[in-house]
């Protein structure tokens, strides 16, 4: 999930952990947690494309980070904090807890974590965007309320509590929706006579209201979207895999780590005498049929022996044209 949540989140555990203690430090410390996970974006400065991306939602997601770590910025708060009355394993009981939901949260996500690492299976839910309002605002609001009362008072333990269950309760909820609307595209497929092999659904950006299907036939992906406002029958566009593109790339080890990366769900497209490799995953980054940009696409580039991938920008003016047409396509068909 995006920072904001991440913070909101850790803050709210370390209220919980340890509020009755320390009062409004134990959510400081807490969304500080709830942040440290995704540091390991800044390895996109010293690292390839490939790896970078690798070690997205990588070791630093993972069970075994949250118990490494977890006593060792535990100790760093607590000689920070030794006025107050909270020994080092509270400390570390609430930093624990910061690290660990912050992966747990990430999971319901398209991305996925990689929470038991070192073993490379991602644990991804698909149910929720990166950034979903009807997430974050209600436990922003409950915990603000919070914010401003006493520390041993009862209110400030049942906001923070009812943001919790709330917040916890739209993503069981998340679950539910993904179900119908996989329901509703798996019907589709079999009244228009589609053949396929496998297929995975997801929120469309900011709202699980509109989804999205990726399905896989024998020489091509179909994506397809639908509301739970249609009133039409669902569209799918062919997009052909042309995997035989790459060609002796193929056999690159860059090339292997982006098809494990992507799970498979990918596309080569060629412009004007350029490959690229598209991430399905995450659809294109227009409603606009006639748009065939995808939003994680990659630039590959070979030098002598090796490759160079390079990711593909994303512009402001391509997110404004996005949430116009989502706004659109939420109502229904």
């Amino acid at each position: 999930m995006d920072s904001l949540t991440q913070i909101v989140l850790g803050a709210a555990v370390g209220e919980v952990v340890l509020g009755r203690k320390v009062g409004n430090r134990a959510m400081l410390y807490g969304a500080i947690a709830g942040t440290i996970p995704d540091l390991d974006v800044l390895t996109r400065f010293f690292m390839d494309t490939v790896t970078a991306t690798e070690w997205h939602r990588g070791f630093s997601h993972s069970i075994f980070f949250s118990i490494l770590f977890a006593p060792v910025f535990g100790w760093l708060v607590w000689r920070l904090n030794s006025k107050e009355d909270a020994s080092w394993k509270d400390w570390s009981w609430l930093m624990f807890w910061g690290l660990f939901t912050h992966p747990i949260l990430d999971a319901f996500t398209t991305w996925g974590t990689q929470l038991f690492w070192p073993l490379k299976t991602r644990l991804a839910f698909q149910s929720v965007f990166v950034i979903d309002p009807l997430y974050t605002v209600p436990f922003i609001i409950f915990l603000i309320l919070a914010l401003f009362q006493n520390r041993t008072a009862l209110e400030r333990k049942r906001y923070v509590k009812l943001g919790l269950i709330i917040s916890s309760s739209y993503l069981l909820l998340t679950l539910v929706l993904k179900g119908i609307a996989f329901g509703k595209f798996e019907k589709a497929l079999e009244v228009q006579g589609i053949a396929y092999n496998q297929m995975n659904t997801r929120p469309a950006p900011f709202n699980t209201i509109l989804w999205m299907a990726n399905i896989e036939t024998e020489d091509a992906y179909l994506m397809g979207n639908y509301s739970f406002f249609d009133s039409k029958p669902i569209v799918f566009t062919a997009y052909p895999k042309n995997h035989e593109l790459l060609g002796s790339l193929k056999s690159k080890d860059k090339i292997k780590r982006l098809i494990q990366i992507t799970e498979g769900w990918y596309t080569i497209s060629e412009k004007k005498g350029q490959l690229y490799f598209n991430d399905l995953r995450f659809g294109l980054i227009s409603m606009d049929e006639t748009v065939t940009q995808f939003a994680f696409s990659y630039k590959l580039e070979p030098i002598g022996e090796d490759i160079i991938v390079e990711e593909m920008p994303k512009f402001k003016r391509d997110a404004k044209h996005l949430m116009a047409s989502l706004w659109l396509r939420i109502w229904g068909n």
